[in-house]
């Protein structure tokens, strides 16, 4: 795979964290190969967003290849990793040949967690990929059509109850674009769903919302939610999910569409490389992000179960990710100067999280943000970080024509909305009438 004049450096996941280790990397005297199991980086904090309409996924998403181009030492392979073989430092492929490496990037990421209970998966998805937020999309919508023609009272009230299990920054995003979504959005073209009729639900085990932020700017979320009309439920954990409804503590909540922002767990790196994961699945890694034993392995991003110096772990946040895959480039290249590596210091340039039109929150330690101002720099912030001018550009305009009209530009439903007829099915009167 490689000329053998040159160390090799594999990186598994075009996330943040596997991009900013293949940027740092791309004048260094190394061959790169970048391996994913997709084509196109995603990014994800704006996912929930395809999820409800607001944007498409080409608007936040691009192509791996054209991400890399002007990397002249990179080159990307489009497959499935399926193991690590660390004595022979081979990347076992689905459809390729196993790819030798010299160092070894992890950066793979996480998926959903539903704490040992995956029989909810199918009524409650969660949203890691773009195949996920278009199936959610769907659901949300299609349940908006049924409840406009829907007769019966409790059915219609199980269509228009929306429930997200899950307090934290996706529970809560979630929570509030569903809210604008079915309340301003769609209901002024429907004619018997009014902006009353829908109800929003969000869930969350603990005492508050977004636990990791200041419990001040908790409170200010929760209390701006409410604002916008979802009623959130605290202190008591979801007991069952099925095709009808949820249960929470003692209480049926019938729903139709039930989205999971509560938990996620780790690929499967730990199992590859033969080491105890964390409970969440990550891989413990040292100061220099190296799993113990493997000093030419670096496990990055969600994959990770970093030291964030005060007892806890580093978040599964991009910036995280990001800083990490940079300081995976940097010992990279310290060592091909023959020099010591150094330790991974995260530098918290602060969190952000909004909660719906002109609501958000933001905490920079001694400095705290909340509402409008928040808002502004929640939408500049994540327009900076999308990857390519388009994507940025084409954001932007969405999220002012949105402020402006509250129109959602992106309600397609996908697929078929009823299965066909089965060609042994004798046709009822109206479809005789009909010729059919």
């Amino acid at each position: 795979m490689t000329s053998g004049k040159r160390p090799h450096v594999v990186i598994v996941g075009a996330g943040f964290g596997g991009l900013a280790a293949a940027h740092g990397l791309r004048n260094s005297p190394v061959d790169i190969t970048l391996i994913d199991k997709r084509n196109h980086h995603l990014f994800q904090p704006l996912l929930y967003q395809v999820a409800t309409a607001g944007l498409s996924p080409a608007d936040i998403a691009a192509p791996i290849r054209a991400i890399v181009r002007h990397n002249a030492n990179t080159k990307v392979i489009l497959d499935r990793v399926y193991g690590v073989d660390t004595v022979q430092q081979h990347v076992i492929l689905g459809d390729h040949e196993p790819v030798s490496y010299d160092w070894l990037v992890l950066a793979t990421g996480a998926r959903h967690s539903y704490f040992g209970r995956d029989e909810w998966a199918p009524y409650a998805p969660g949203i890691k990929t773009v195949e996920d937020a278009t199936a959610v999309r769907r659901k949300i919508l299609l349940a908006l059509e049924k409840a406009e023609i829907e007769t019966d009272k409790d059915k219609r009230h199980a269509l228009l109850t929306f429930v997200v299990i899950g307090g934290g920054p996706t529970g809560v995003e979630m929570a509030g674009a569903i809210a604008e979504l079915a309340r301003q959005s769609v209901s002024r073209d429907f004619r018997s769903i009014t902006p009353y009729c829908s109800k929003v639900i969000l869930i969350e085990g603990g005492q508050r919302l977004l636990a990791t932020f200041p419990e001040e700017l908790s409170i200010k979320a929760k209390a701006a939610i409410e604002q916008l009309g979802v009623e959130v439920r605290l202190g008591k954990p979801v007991n069952s999910v099925d095709e009808h409804g949820v249960t929470v503590g003692d209480e049926y909540i019938p729903t139709d569409t039930a989205v999971w922002a509560a938990g996620v767990k780790a690929s499967r790196a730990a199992e590859w490389l033969g080491i105890a994961p964390d409970r969440a699945g990550r891989v413990p890694v040292g100061p220099g992000l190296n799993p113990a034993g493997f000093t030419n392995i670096f496990v990055i991003g969600d994959t990770a179960a970093c030291a964030n110096g005060s007892g806890g772990t580093l978040p599964g946040v991009a910036p995280v990710a990001k800083q990490q895959g940079a300081h995976v480039a940097q010992s990279i290249n310290l060592a091909l100067a023959g020099r010591n590596p150094k330790a991974f210091r995260y530098r918290n340039y602060g969190s952000l999280a909004t909660i719906g039109r002109n609501r958000a929150v933001a905490d920079f330690g001694r400095f705290k943000m909340s509402g409008h101002p928040a808002w502004l720099l929640w939408c500049v912030a994540h327009i900076w970080f999308l990857s390519g001018f388009r994507n940025r550009f084409v954001v932007g305009a969405n999220w002012l024509w949105n402020y402006l009209t509250f129109a959602r530009g992106a309600r397609l439903i996908t697929g078929d909305v009823a299965p066909d007829l089965p060609s042994t099915l004798t046709p009822g009167p109206a479809l005789r009438q009909l010729n059919i």
